[in-house]
């Protein structure tokens, strides 16, 4: 089936299998290894990417319902390469050890602050919710994002 969406400002235009996942088009065809296959159950949330205006669990979507869209990926979300003042925190407050988790944590967080741009520590939980990560006990990162919403105002 013949697809096309923006990924990260960029046309993409591929043929893919109906069972393709929309992780595996990111990551295998387009050459965007942030997001990452943890589970295959969307249970991890390694695998968060932006559709439109929303994050998404891209091992649990197909990539052609993806079709039209505009895809986000961490890759994409500074357009200098450098890094976002979210990113800059979670390494500030060590909230990234060994970083698998950190480009869906990322994706989530970056959803989570588009929502609700003075997030308290539960707002920041439960938009964490969907993403394990086994190093940091999620102290450093709520840190990390209250200090990214604190040095923006």
């Amino acid at each position: 089936m013949r697809i096309t969406l923006t990924v990260n400002g960029d046309r993409v235009e591929q043929d893919v299998p109906p069972n393709v996942l929309l992780v595996d088009l990111l990551r295998d065809t387009c050459d965007l290894t942030g997001a990452k296959v943890g589970c295959d159950t969307g249970q991890c949330g390694t695998c968060v990417v932006r559709l439109g205006d929303r994050s998404v669990k891209s091992c649990q979507m197909l990539a052609v319902q993806a079709d039209g869209a505009e895809v986000t990926t961490v890759e994409g979300l500074s357009g200098d390469g450098e890094l976002t003042p979210l990113q800059e925190a979670l390494w500030e407050e060590h909230g990234a050890q060994c970083g698998f988790c950190v480009p869906g944590m990322v994706m989530s967080l970056t959803d989570l602050l588009e929502h609700d741009s003075a997030p308290d520590e539960q707002a920041i939980r439960a938009g964490i919710a969907g993403n394990l990560c086994r190093c940091t006990g999620y102290g450093a990162v709520v840190r990390a994002v209250q200090k990214a919403v604190k040095d923006k105002s």
